[in-house]
C-alpha cells in the first residue's frame, strides 16, 4: 500500500512535468545506521531534510557538513535510494577514557591539562585534537621552546572508548643567536647590549636566562633603551621597531632593534611657575637636580619633580601636582624646562595592596614607597615608588594601579612577579703577576626574602689565595642604612718582590648611607691579624725585623661623590672619593691613613672616550710606631703600567727587596677608541701613567736606594670583552725611571665572573 502511494506520487510529479532526478530527489523516508550512543532524533535535528519532500544535492551537502560540525561523528555518508529512502550512515566518534601526556619534563601535567579542552568522557574528534595540539605548542612557545613537537596517539578500548596520548618532544629552549641594532650613531653595539635584558647566546651564560628569547623581555628592552637614551640627553629617542625572527630550525632568534636617536639636548633655561597664589616659587630653584648647561636627563627631571613636591609638602601644600614641560629647539639642541605647579585633587591613599610576592616580605616592598596609607595621593611620589621597587632588581615585572574607592579615597594595588635573585659565579683567569686563577662564589641578593645580601667567594692562584664571606642589611634599624660585615682570609707570596710571605685574617663591620643619589658615605671598623712569614735568609734586614704576627684594629670612613653616567661602561661624568683610617683602637698597630681618588670621563665624536685620573695616599705612624710592610703603598703592575709589581720606590741595595712607601701619587690619562672590531668587543687604548712613591720610616740611606722623583711611562693596549670576561693587554714603556726600578713592558690580565 505504501509503495503504491510512493509510486503514485512520483508518477504525479512526472505528469506535472518536473524532472525530479535531474533537479532534485524525492525523500519519502529517512533511515539512520551506525548509531550507538546518539539518539536518532539528535541526528534528525541537525539535518535540514523532511520526509515526503524533495531534496537537492546542495541541501544534502549542507546537511552532511552540519553533521560533521557537531563533532559527534568521525564519518558520515548520505544516499537517496531509488525507493525514495534517505539512508544516513554514521560512525560515531569514540568517547575519551583518559587524556595522558608523555615526554613533558619541563612543563607539568597540571599545566597542560588546564590548557587542553578534551577531557575524560568528552567526545573525541580529530579537529578538537588538533586544536589541543596547537594549545600545547603555544604553552611551550610561552616557555621559550619553539621547536617543540606534539604528536597525538589513540589507544582503542572497548565500548567505543579511546585513551588519548599527547607524545611531546619538548625540544631545546630557543636562544638569541644575534642581536642587531640599527640607527645607533652615539653608542656602539656593545654599549647597547649592556643595556637590554636580551643577551646573545654564549657558552658562559649557562646559569642565566638572559639568552633565552621572551617576547615580554623584548618589549621591556624597548623601555630600557628609552631610559638609557633619555638619561643622556636624547629626549626624542624612540625604538622604531623591535623584530624577532625565528631561524628555520626553530631553535634560535635574531633580534633587530631599529632606533631613532634624535637630537641631543642641553639645558638652556629652567623656570618654575605656579597657579597657586600662595606659593612663592623663588625659593624652589635649589630643589632642581640639574643646572643650565647640563645635558637633559629624564631621571633628573623626575627627581626634580619629586623634590619640588616634597618642598611644597613641607610648606603645607599637600594636594599639588608638579608638571614638567620640555620646550625643545631641534635646530640648536637647546632645551628649556618649565615646572608648572598646579593644585591637585584632594584624594587620600586608603590602602596599599601588594600581591605576587610569594617570597619577598611585604615590608621590603613597602619601605621603598614614598607614599603611605593615609597620605595625600601624589602621582610623583607614586612614580618614584615604582622606580624604587624596580631598582631592587628582585622582580621581573612591577605593575601599580590606582583604584578609586569613593570621592576622596583610592587604593594603590601593587602586583609584582618575582625572579631569581641569587647567582653562582665561577671564574678562570691568568695574569702575568699571579699566574692562573680559579674563582668561585655564591651570592644571594634577597636572602630570606628580606632584601639582605649574602655572598661567599674563594679565589686560588699560583701566588695568592683569598676567602671572603660578606653580609649586608640594606635597611638597618628600619632606616635607609646599609649595615654589614665581612670575614676574610688571604695568603700572598711576595718572595719575588720582597723575599717573604704574607697572610691576613680578619673581619670588618660596615655602615653606609646616601645623602643624595650621588653622594654617599660609609664608616667601618676593621680587626685583622697580619703575619709576615717564610722570610728568606737573604732578605733585607728591614723585612727580617718585621717577621711575626701583629693585630691591626682600625676605624675608618669613605665618602663618595659619583656623577658618572654608568659605573660599568663610563662615557661621561666624574667620580670623587676620600677615605681615612685610624689604627690603634687596641691591637699592635698605630697609624693614620688617608686616600683620595678622582676620575674624569668625557667622550668626543661619539666614540673616543678620555679618562683622566688621580690617586693619592698618605700613611703615618704615631705613638712611637712605624708603618709596617702590609700597610704601606706599592706602585707598579696595574697601578703603574710599564713597571713591574712593586717596581718603583725604596729598595734594599743588597737584596733588591721592595720596601714600599708611606705616601704615593698615581695619575695619568687614557684614550679608548674603536679599531674596527667593536662587533667582537675589542677596543684600543693609549695611555700615559705617572707615579711617585715616598720612602718608609726610619731607613738608613746607606742601605736603601730611593728617589721620590716621578716615574713616567707611556704605551698602548687593548681591551677585549671576550666570552671569558674582560681581557686587558698592555704594552708599557718607561720614559722616566731610576736605574734600580724594575720594569715590565708586557702585561696580560683576564678573568671572568659569570
Amino acid at each position: 500500500m505504501t509503495d503504491n502511494l510512493k509510486l503514485g506520487t512520483f508518477g504525479l510529479a512526472l505528469l506535472l512535468g518536473l524532472d525530479a532526478r535531474a533537479a532534485s530527489m524525492y525523500v519519502g523516508d529517512v533511515k539512520i545506521e551506525g548509531l550507538e550512543r546518539v539518539e536518532p532524533e539528535t541526528v534528525i535535528s541537525y539535518v535540514d531534510i523532511k520526509k515526503n519532500a524533495f531534496v537537492t544535492d546542495e541541501k544534502l551537502d549542507a546537511s552532511l557538513k552540519q553533521l560533521y560540525a557537531t563533532g559527534l561523528f568521525e564519518d558520515v555518508s548520505m544516499n537517496v535510494g531509488a525507493d525514495g529512502v534517505l539512508t544516513i550512515k554514521v560512525a560515531e566518534n569514540p568517547v575519551i577514557n583518559k587524556v595522558l601526556f608523555d615526554g613533558n619534563d619541563k612543563v607539568d601535567d597540571e599545566m597542560l591539562q588546564s590548557e587542553v579542552r578534551l577531557t575524560p568522557r568528552s567526545t573525541y574528534s580529530r579537529a578538537r585534537v588538533q586544536e589541543d595540539v596547537a594549545r600545547i605548542l603555544e604553552v611551550y612557545k610561552r616557555s621559550g621552546r619553539y621547536a617543540a613537537v606534539v604528536e597525538p596517539q589513540i589507544i582503542r578500548r572497548d565500548q567505543n572508548r579511546v585513551d588519548l596520548i599527547f607524545n611531546i618532544n619538548e625540544g631545546p629552549l630557543a636562544v638569541i643567536d644575534k642581536v642587531n641594532f640599527m640607527g645607533n650613531r652615539r653608542y656602539s653595539h656593545d654599549d647597547l647590549q649592556e643595556v637590554i635584558m636580551s643577551k646573545e647566546s654564549r657558552w658562559y651564560r649557562i646559569f642565566s636566562s638572559s639568552e633565552h628569547y621572551d617576547a615580554e623581555k623584548t618589549n621591556y628592552d624597548k623601555e630600557l633603551l628609552r631610559r638609557f637614551y633619555a638619561k643622556r640627553g636624547y629626549a626624542d629617542f624612540r625604538v622604531v621597531s623591535a623584530i624577532a625572527e625565528l631561524t628555520p630550525d626553530n631553535k634560535s632568534f635574531v633580534l633587530t632593534y631599529v632606533l631613532d636617536e634624535g637630537k641631543r639636548y642641553k639645558i638652556k633655561d629652567i623656570q618654575i611657575d605656579s597657579s597657586i597664589s600662595d606659593v612663592d616659587t623663588s625659593g624652589f630653584v635649589d630643589a632642581v637636580e640639574f643646572e643650565i648647561g647640563d645635558w637633559y636627563n629624564a631621571d633628573k627631571v623626575e627627581k626634580s619633580v619629586s623634590a619640588l613636591t616634597d618642598e611644597l609638602g613641607k610648606k603645607g601644600f599637600a594636594f599639588v601636582d608638579v608638571e614638567p614641560e620640555l620646550i625643545k629647539d631641534t635646530e640648536t639642541g637647546d632645551m628649556d624646562v618649565f615646572f608648572h605647579i598646579r593644585e591637585g585633587e584632594r584624594v587620600f591613599v586608603d590602602r596599599i595592596n601588594i600581591t605576587g610576592n610569594t617570597r619577598t616580605h611585604d615590608k621590603v616592598i613597602r619601605r621603598e614607597f614614598r607614599i603611605e596609607e593615609g597620605d595625600a595621593f601624589n602621582v610623583s611620589k607614586l612614580r618614584d615608588s615604582r622606580r624604587n621597587v624596580e631598582n631592587l632588581d628582585y622582580f621581573g615585572k612591577v605593575d601599580i594601579d590606582t583604584v578609586p574607592k569613593d570621592e576622596n579615597k583610592a587604593d594603590v594595588n601593587v602586583k609584582v612577579e618575582e625572579k631569581s635573585t641569587g647567582y653562582f659565579n665561577v671564574g678562570i683567569g691568568y695574569s702575568t703577576v699571579n699566574g692562573a686563577t680559579v674563582r668561585a662564589g655564591v651570592t644571594e641578593n634577597n636572602f630570606r626574602g628580606l632584601g639582605q645580601r649574602l655572598g661567599v667567594d674563594a679565589a686560588v692562584s699560583e701566588r695568592a689565595q683569598e676567602y671572603d664571606l660578606s653580609f649586608t642589611e640594606p635597611y638597618f634599624l628600619n632606616r635607609r642604612l646599609r649595615a654589614g660585615f665581612d670575614l676574610f682570609r688571604s695568603e700572598e707570596d711576595y718572595q719575588d718582590e720582597s723575599s717573604y710571605d704574607s697572610s691576613t685574617t680578619g673581619g670588618r663591620l660596615r655602615l653606609g648611607w646616601n645623602y643624595t643619589d650621588d653622594l654617599s658615605q660609609q664608616v667601618r671598623y676593621t680587626l685583622r691579624e697580619d703575619e709576615i712569614s717564610n722570610v728568606g735568609s737573604g732578605a733585607s734586614k728591614y723585612i727580617k725585623q718585621e717577621e711575626g704576627t701583629y693585630v691591626d684594629s682600625s676605624v675608618g670612613q669613605t665618602i663618595v661623590y659619583d656623577k658618572r653616567d654608568s659605573a660599568i661602561n663610563t662615557k661621561d661624568g666624574y667620580f670623587l672619593s676620600f677615605g681615612n683610617d685610624v689604627s690603634g683602637v687596641g691591637g699592635d698597630e698605630k697609624y693614620a691613613k688617608f686616600d683620595a681618588k678622582a676620575y674624569r670621563y668625557y667622550t668626543l665624536s661619539d666614540y673616543y672616550t678620555f679618562k683622566f685620573f688621580l690617586n693619592a695616599g698618605y700613611i703615618t705612624g704615631y705613638g712611637g710606631k712605624d708603618v709596617r710592610l702590609p700597610n704601606r703603598y706599592y706602585l707598579g703592575g696595574s697601578t703603574l703600567r710599564g713597571f713591574d709589581v712593586a717596581g718603583i720606590g725604596a729598595r734594599d741595595k743588597i737584596t733588591r727587596d721592595a720596601l714600599g712607601g708611606n705616601w704615593m701619587v698615581y695619575t695619568g690619562g687614557e684614550v679608548m677608541f674603536p679599531i674596527g672590531l667593536d662587533e667582537l668587543g675589542i677596543r684600543g687604548r693609549t695611555f700615559v701613567d705617572v707615579g711617585a712613591l715616598g720612602k718608609p720610616d726610619n731607613y738608613n740611606a746607606a742601605d736603601v736606594e730611593y728617589s721620590s722623583s716621578p716615574r713616567v711611562a707611556a704605551g698602548f693596549g687593548f681591551q677585549w670583552l671576550s666570552p671569558m670576561g674582560q681581557i686587558d693587554i698592555d704594552f708599557g714603556f718607561p720614559i722616566v725611571k731610576e736605574d734600580y726600578d724594575e720594569t715590565q713592558v708586557f702585561r696580560l690580565n683576564f678573568g671572568t665572573r659569570l
